[in-house]
């Protein structure tokens, strides 16, 4: 057993560890602790930089000025100035067609004929029942006038003359009806031959011989359609902001693509004077000569309106423009770099550049090819300064 150390002797070597356990610890909550500070450095740089990217960078521009517009292109599509479709007025079965489709027809001119046989057996019932009223109105005359004389020599009581003279008045009614019923029927017995309304092309036939004929089928197809070709109409929807030039008489430039290269005059006949509230247009309708017979209704035309040459207009590059389901916007940046989605309408499409009717004012900032999902407040960065778009001429 090791002699034991006696009281009060110095115990150096274990204060010397403990001093050095302590140092040790020390560094290594230093260690620790920096590198949680490091850490957390990382972190908040990390965030920083997230949130920097998260912000979309984006180009603006600014709306430039179209000098010297002289001309505005619409589209269309001609329609023949006067068009009727014709209907039955009474049923039966198609007893034969007179024109075909491009026959020209004259006002009056017949165009089908319709087998009625039910008509004409209740106009013959009509015509019996009006010869059958006439013969009691007849005898109910001079029945009538036999009690009268009767009754001016007080041979018979004033209360029977009045009874005849009464009964001979229902008999004169009862013949206007009889009348009247067979005037109808007459009527409707000429509608079995149908006529054309106007001079004009047949453009429609939807019948043919032994068809089922109803009366009235205003639902259904149309017989035939007569065109009056001669002068035909486009109607063109004209932004607001072109409204004031544009004037009854203004003269206009009509293109088809059949004939390129190739123009036909027409004038400003009509305006609805009112703007559409979702579309920012007014509807007016241009009529051009067509005594040539070249153009054809239904087909697409170009029209080019004459402008005064000091009108202006803002246009943006095409890339700018958002078609989503709230329709054609474009995505400006305000004061506090935040996104405003502003509602626009087209004047006139000319490729890469457009024209805007409304929507846009000339110091707006517009996002050119602006990233997908922007919405309303979004923030953004600007890498650009705004530069005018290129204007069109």
């Amino acid at each position: 057993m090791p002699p034991e150390s006696p009281p009060g002797a110095p115990r150096k070597p274990r204060r010397g560890l403990a001093i050095a356990g302590l140092a040790g610890l020390l560094v290594v909550v230093l260690v620790v602790a920096s590198g949680l500070w490091n850490r957390n450095a990382s972190e908040a740089k990390l965030k920083q930089w997230t949130d920097a990217q998260a912000i979309p960078v984006v180009s603006v521009v600014q709306p430039a000025n179209s000098a010297n517009q002289a001309t505005l292109d619409l589209p269309g599509r001609l329609e023949a100035y006067i068009r009727a479709p014709i209907y039955a007025r009474v049923g039966g079965f198609l007893k034969a067609y007179h024109v075909d489709i491009g026959s020209s027809v004259k006002a009056g001119q017949l165009l089908a004929e319709i087998e009625a046989p039910d008509l004409d057996q209740q106009l013959l019932q009509a015509k019996a029942a009006l010869a059958s009223a006439q013969a009691a109105e007849a005898l109910a005359t001079v029945t009538a006038g036999r009690w009268q004389q009767l009754g001016g020599a007080n041979t018979v009581s004033r209360q029977t003359v009045d009874e005849k003279t009464a009964d001979l008045t229902v008999k004169q009614a009862l013949t206007k009806a009889a009348q009247a019923a067979v005037d109808r029927l007459e009527v409707l017995y000429s509608f079995k031959r149908l006529t054309a309304p106007f001079d004009g092309i047949v453009t429609v036939r939807n019948t043919d011989i032994g068809a089922l004929i109803n009366a009235d089928s205003s639902a259904g197809l149309a017989l035939f359609v007569i065109s009056d070709i001669t002068r035909l109409r486009v109607s063109v929807s004209v932004p607001q902001n072109y409204v004031p030039a544009v004037r009854i008489n203004t003269k206009v430039q009509i293109t088809v693509p059949e004939y390129p290269g190739k123009t036909y005059s027409g004038v400003v006949d009509a305006s609805s004077r009112a703007v559409d509230a979702q579309s920012g247009t007014t509807r007016m309708q241009i009529v051009v000569d067509n005594s040539s017979g070249e153009l054809m209704p239904g087909a697409f035309a170009n029209t080019r309106i004459e402008l005064p040459a000091n009108l202006q207009a803002l246009s943006i590059p095409a890339g700018a423009l958002i078609f989503d389901q709230k329709g054609l916007r474009v995505a400006t940046v305000d004061a506090n770099s935040k996104v405003v989605l502003k509602p626009i309408t087209i004047a006139r499409d000319l490729g890469q550049v457009v024209e805007i009717a409304s929507g846009l004012v000339a110091g707006d900032r517009i996002i050119d090819s602006p990233p997908d999902g922007l919405a309303d407040g979004d923030p953004v960065r600007v890498v650009t300064p705004a530069k005018p778009a290129a204007a069109s001429r």
